[in-house]
């Protein structure tokens, strides 16, 4: 298991596009994902889960792979979550 924090950098959070971004990345690789906010921790390849957490910009949030991919899942949500591309 892999764990990494991780600040949100797109000016918008990790709203609706970003998010489905996310589930599309963490769903193309076998490990298991998470994500937390505080005390909040949901299913990283869930919509619903990753929108309650209201992630705005400059969130920390921990980011959690485990399974044979995780560095690469990780690594690959890493970037998305830190860009600053407004998507």
């Amino acid at each position: 298991m892999i764990e990494k924090e991780i600040v949100i950098k797109n000016s918008q959070g990790l709203h609706a596009r970003p998010a489905a971004l996310f589930i599309q990345i963490a769903t193309k690789y076998n490990s298991k994902v998470t994500i937390q906010k505080g005390h909040e921790k949901v299913d990283g390849k869930s919509i619903m889960g990753i929108l309650t957490l209201g992630a705005q910009r400059n969130s920390k949030v921990i980011v959690t792979a485990d399974g044979e991919d995780a560095q690469a899942v990780l690594s690959e949500l890493e970037q998305l979550l830190t860009s600053e591309q407004n998507s």
